[in-house]
């Protein structure tokens, strides 16, 4: 962010790849929104030198910054990667319009799969027959209206995911797993625990009992960037009177915090006061991942005990305990618990990698994920000395 401004960076960047012989098309620069540079003239200036020099321009984390369609359209973007808060509260009853816009695009993916591939398309006529309602119809031609319904949203994604997953060619059988969220039930099906139709039925169910919560109490999230996980969650611990725990543990400076619309007010100012300068409110309709998501859970521990979960051939390695298992009954109980616990992803990529992962796939919209990865291994080796 800080080299923005100095002169005849983009020269200096050309330089440095042609110096190793690498084509200009390989390299991508990716932009964090959440650190969009405060003079964006400069900034598109020197993106469009870059674009125009063969080189690739992502924006990463849109969602959790300025969000504005108005800024995109003026950047030359290869890629727009989409965070997960972005999507987790469409249907929320909020202006939903941008969102949308996005959204369709998003699971436009999944319709090019439907067009494309005989197995794909039938994965999903057969999610049509689970929900039973043409799920389709909606993702590829439906209102917005009907984009935002809760029956629609999360159980679209989860289908975009594992319909690219299921179809994907050459593809070896992976030796552990790991979804963020909504996620996990797609790693599920990934390692074999769940069978399609079931994991279907369990995120819709999921997603009904969400929104239910939401209703129940007014409640939102925040996002805390820059900032050491210990502060904030000291900050959470010091509030008593209202609820207002960690959420989701993105990557090294990206934490979310969750509760009560007092309680996440309060977290705010307390960590303003204490120097934090990247606290963004985040436009979402629940507490997700809180004491709050408690009746969801309930009902999602009710449907996860008449659902049959088979031995995975690897082990998943889950938000609530951010360790690798493969026992059945530990994963029900770890699946469950995600909703009022926050997600470890900093931590289960950590334990993924110690455990010897060394190369990850994503199957999913965008490479939201492969991004938080990087930060997180980049974070692990300078703390290492590597």
């Amino acid at each position: 962010r800080k080299s923005l401004g100095k002169n005849n960076l983009v020269d200096h960047l050309t330089d440095i790849v042609d110096q190793y012989g690498v084509e200009h098309n390989l390299i991508d620069f990716e932009l964090t929104e959440t650190a969009v540079y405060d003079d964006q003239a400069t900034m598109i200036r020197i993106l469009n030198e870059l674009k125009n020099r063969g080189f690739k321009i992502s924006m990463d984390d849109f969602g959790t910054g300025y969000s504005s369609l108005s800024l995109l359209s003026a950047m030359p973007l290869d890629t727009v990667k989409i965070d997960k808060s972005f999507v987790d509260d469409i249907g929320e009853g909020k202006d939903d319009t941008k969102k949308c816009i996005i959204l369709r695009h998003i699971i436009g993916m999944g319709k090019e799969l439907y067009s494309t591939r005989l197995q794909a398309r039938e994965l999903f006529e057969r999610a049509n027959d689970v929900l039973g309602f043409r799920i389709t119809d909606i993702m590829f031609d439906g209102t917005e209206d009907e984009l935002k319904m809760t029956k629609v949203t999360q159980p679209a994604v989860f289908l975009h995911s594992v319909v690219a997953f299921l179809t994907a060619e050459n593809l070896p059988a992976p030796d552990m797993v790991a979804g963020h969220s909504l996620g996990e039930f797609s790693a599920l099906v990934a390692n074999r625990t769940l069978a399609f139709e079931d994991a279907l039925m369990l995120v819709s169910k999921r997603a009904t009992a969400m929104q239910k919560a939401c209703e129940l109490h007014p409640s939102t999230m925040a996002a805390v960037l820059k900032c050491d996980d210990a502060v904030i969650e000291q900050v959470c611990d010091s509030i008593t009177d209202e609820i207002v725990v960690t959420a989701n543990y993105n990557s090294p400076g990206q934490l979310v915090i969750s509760g009560t619309v007092q309680g996440v007010d309060l977290a705010i100012e307390k960590l303003r006061e204490a120097g934090v300068r990247r606290v963004l409110p985040l436009k979402v309709g629940g507490a997700f991942h809180s004491p709050l998501m408690q009746t969801a859970q309930d009902e999602l521990a009710e449907a996860i005990s008449q659902t049959h979960f088979s031995v995975p051939i690897c082990p998943v390695y889950q938000n609530f305990s951010a360790k690798g298992t493969t026992d059945v009954e530990t994963i029900k109980h770890n699946l469950q618990q995600q909703l009022t616990h926050p997600v470890r992803w900093t931590q289960s990529v950590l334990q993924m990698v110690e455990d010897g992962a060394t190369e990850f796939v994503e199957f999913g919209p965008g490479e939201v994920l492969r991004g938080q990865i990087r930060r997180i291994s980049s974070q692990e080796k300078k703390k290492k000395g590597e």
